[in-house]
């Protein structure tokens, strides 16, 4: 997920998620223990782990996974699937078609993060390669995309060895770049509806670092966030430190800026509907005894709707040049507030659709497997192709993580888990796999059965 992502998992509290599975526990029986497809993948589960730790130890950063698409188009293209590279960079959409219906798009991200790993996993990444910016870095899948990638793999073979059991069109969709929000735009602005057929519906999933392994979470309505990154260049007059009565301090502006920003929160949005803004970075001067011309904030902005989204920006270019005009500033050095191309949109699941995915969920797995999770405030750019086009059937899932005996101990208060984008993330990958290939095949197979 998105590089702000680092806590998406907190807002999900462990005695909320006991609540929500009492709570959503259908009445049916259980259904058996192990399915034919579970039993299917649990036969393939040595070739996916191979896989998954080949992607794990060989992560690529966005717009970089020349490598991940190759290999994996190129297991698309055994299977028979119509195979077309290089979308939206070096994204892969692969096609069944297999009569008339409806056309499902389901996708997986492949980009890695710039994070040294410290799992201590025998096939931990030792990548390193530099950032755009120029800045050396480890590479790792501190966001769970290798477990995506597998579980992906593995639901299209499921799905094209049963094209007796469906009909319609499949497109699968590899897409780059979704740790920096660009990807999904760019295999849409590359064609991606209109080179390729057009979803119905679209799937997705991603590994979750607050449910136990192998659990399935969701949610209807708004499932994570608009996210924008925002710079303010604040704008003073600089000089000596002895003598700042001839000076106008860019840090005391700055300083005044980002407590005033806590208001926009506090006490101008409605309680009712979230939002989020942190200043996550504040750089400013080089030297003890000297007062800088300028200082730089770097804000991370979260809300659900495009209005609290708009009514967030504003708020914030009102109060910098409400702080610079209090504290003397002229009107050319007024502060230069930037909002930053990079920015998510809300992910959405339709509330109707969303229950009844569950209801399929529910169906399959046993009876403690499919809980109601709370939307979160982390980004996902998944929520792009459902904006493209508002008739199509969304659906995003969380499929925990967390080894059982580590979820205990941090619900007693004896560990504390890592968060998706830590370089402690080391999720329980086979259940991750089985669960989330299991789960996109059922969904699948529901959303593509034949009448």
């Amino acid at each position: 997920m998105r590089h702000a992502l680092t806590a998406i998992m907190a807002a999900v509290s462990f005695s909320s998620i006991a609540t929500a599975q009492t709570a959503d526990a259908p009445v049916a029986a259980a259904p058996p223990a192990q399915s034919a497809i579970g039993a299917e993948i649990a036969k393939d589960m040595d070739g996916l782990m191979a896989l998954y730790r080949d992607l794990h130890a060989n992560p690529e950063l966005s717009e970089k996974e020349v490598n991940t698409a190759a290999k994996l188009a190129k297991r698309l293209k055994a299977m028979k699937y119509d195979v077309t590279e290089k979308v939206g960079g070096t994204g892969v959409v692969a096609v069944m078609k297999n009569g008339s219906g409806p056309v499902l798009l389901i996708r997986a991200d492949m980009d890695g993060l710039p994070v040294v790993e410290q799992t201590g996993l025998e096939f931990a990444s030792k990548v390193r390669t530099k950032t755009p910016e120029g800045v050396e870095t480890g590479v790792m899948h501190a966001c769970g995309h290798d477990t995506h990638m597998t579980a992906f793999i593995q639901t299209a073979k499921l799905m094209a060895a049963r094209k007796s059991d469906w009909k319609g069109t499949l497109v699968m969709i590899l897409q780059p770049a979704e740790e920096v929000g660009r990807g999904a735009r760019l295999m849409l602005e590359d064609g991606l509806y209109t080179r390729f057929p057009r979803p119905t519906h679209a799937i997705a999933f991603h590994d979750a670092a607050n449910l136990e392994a192998g659990k399935i979470g969701y949610t209807p309505g708004y499932a994570l966030a608009n996210v924008d990154s925002v710079d303010i260049v604040v704008r003073g007059v600089g000089g000596h430190g002895a003598y700042p009565q001839t000076t106008r301090d860019p840090i005391v502006l700055g300083s005044r800026i980002v407590g005033s920003l806590q208001t926009l929160v506090s006490r101008e949005q409605e309680p009712q509907d979230p939002a989020v803004v942190t200043v996550g970075s504040f750089q400013a001067g080089a030297k003890h005894n000297i007062i800088p011309d300028e200082a730089k904030l770097l804000l991370t902005i979260r809300s659900y709707s495009d209005e609290t989204r708009e009514k967030l920006i504003k708020g914030i270019e009102r109060i910098a040049r409400g702080e610079a005009i209090a504290a003397g500033i002229p009107d050319n050095r007024m502060p230069v507030v930037s909002v930053k191309d990079e920015f998510t949109p809300s992910t959405f699941n339709p509330p109707e659709f969303a229950e009844q995915m569950a209801g399929v969920l529910k169906a399959h797995f046993a009876d403690d497997r499919v809980v109601k999770t709370p939307a979160v405030m982390g980004g996902e750019d998944f929520g792009r192709f459902y904006r493209a086009d508002k008739s199509i059937n969304s659906f995003i899932f969380w499929v925990g993580g967390v080894p059982a005996d580590k979820m205990a101990a941090a619900a007693a208060g004896q560990a504390t888990l890592p968060s998706l984008h830590s370089p402690f993330w080391a999720p329980q990958a086979d259940k991750v796999i089985a669960s989330a290939s299991e789960a996109m095949t059922v969904l699948a197979l529901n959303i593509l059965k034949e009448k």
